[in-house]
């Protein structure tokens, strides 16, 4: 059966897609990528197991793709399914050591096994671990009235690497500990940069539900500079949920990652489109 034009065209189109991607692919080889994964991304298995192949051509490509995962709605459904009651303050989570235990079991458990499970069903080599593993992340009591939230003061990028440099994806709960061995919560935006500053990452590509930082007028900033960021933040444009994202930008790029990426997990290839296109995808951040 002889194949049809439209077959032909999409064919083409595919192949000088994957031509252009070759100067982006040689640029990022061997280039370590943290990728914060929520939302969207982790609602459905189909948007899981997309991602998932998504990351594993990332690898694929030559590139040490890092995991790092929340899990805020399946925490909440087990809280609610236990019985245990959680309030929030300032948008946080007040972790009580009963809540840190629900989460650890949620996060390091089940969450995370998910999705080493859907790499690993796309042909990769994933492995999950969590903060606690190997001094991966320690931590200290966060600031403010907020119980057993962690804030990372170290990390240990040796247990990273001894993972990529034998072709292993790190998927990473953010769960870490104290040198006094107490258990701690770690938002998993903060804990996604720190990682990406322990490893001088290339790239730190933050997943959210939002197309990128936008303007007055609503439209989505391509690129930014540091001293943008917090023009406009001073100025009223950037707020809400939004603040904290760029402020672990700014604190990741002070702390030597070289750009960081904040950008719409909803999008179909998202991590692709950033990485392997010249348009990219959401809004780049760069000291």
């Amino acid at each position: 059966m002889e194949k049809s034009k439209a077959m032909e065209r999409d064919q083409l189109a595919t192949a000088h897609l994957l031509s252009e991607a070759l100067p982006n692919m040689q640029r990022h080889d061997g280039a370590i990528v943290v990728i914060k994964l929520g939302g969207h991304a982790m609602s459905s298995a189909k948007a899981m197991n997309s991602f998932a192949r998504d990351i594993v051509m990332l690898r694929q490509c030559g590139m040490n793709p890092v995991i790092v995962h929340g899990g805020g709605p399946m925490i909440n459904a087990m809280l609610e399914k236990l019985d245990i009651k959680t309030e929030f303050v300032g948008g946080k989570r007040v972790s009580t050591p009963e809540t840190v235990e629900v989460v650890e079991m949620v996060l390091s458990g089940k969450v995370n096994k998910n999705i080493v499970q859907a790499i690993s069903g796309q042909g990769g080599k994933a492995v999950g671990l969590s903060g606690k593993d190997g001094g991966l992340i320690m931590c200290k009591k966060a600031e403010g009235d907020l119980g057993m939230v962690g804030e990372p003061v170290g990390v240990n990028p040796d247990v990273i690497r001894a993972l990529t440099d034998n072709g292993f994806i790190p998927v990473i709960a953010p769960i870490g500990t104290n040198h006094a061995g107490e258990t701690f919560n770690i938002n998993g935006d903060t804990a996604a940069g720190a990682i990406a500053a322990g490893l001088q990452a290339n790239r730190l590509l933050l997943l959210t539900d939002v197309e990128g930082v936008k303007d007055g007028d609503g439209d989505v900033l391509t690129n930014l500079s540091a001293e943008q960021v917090i023009k406009l933040t001073q100025d009223g444009v950037i707020a809400g949920g939004m603040i904290p994202k760029t402020q672990t930008a700014l604190d990741a790029i002070k702390n030597g990652v070289r750009a960081v990426v904040i950008m719409d997990g909803r999008a179909p290839h998202a991590c692709l489109l950033e990485l392997f296109t010249d348009y990219g995808a959401g809004s780049m951040i760069r000291a």
